[in-house]
């Protein structure tokens, strides 16, 4: 994770079902569904002046020990989720490996 977001809250916003990390004025959030064991993440987004500057994958880090803390289980349906787990096989002890109810 970029130095720039390691100090950075994540926030839950169950009002609106997401997680939020604001940077500034910017924000980069996932949208999820949560039932009592499992968690869904569904579409992960950052503020135009984040792209490409690594505000995407802190907010999915910091999501997914969120996640482990709680010992959740995840149900990955966010491409940008699933191709960082492809890329950090390590965080597959968080997700959910049977069929999704």
């Amino acid at each position: 994770m970029e130095e720039t977001y390691a100090a950075l809250a994540l926030i839950n916003n169950t009002d609106l079902r997401q997680f939020e990390m604001p940077v500034g004025s910017e924000l980069a959030r996932i949208t999820y569904k949560q039932t009592p064991h499992r968690i869904y993440l569904l579409h992960t987004e950052v503020s135009e002046g984040l792209k490409g500057k690594g505000a995407a994958t802190a907010i999915i880090e910091k999501t997914l020990r969120y996640i482990e803390d709680r010992q959740l289980k995840l149900v990955p349906i966010c491409p940008m989720v699933v191709s960082y787990l492809k890329r950090h096989p390590e965080w597959n002890r968080v997700v959910y490996e049977e069929i999704p109810d």
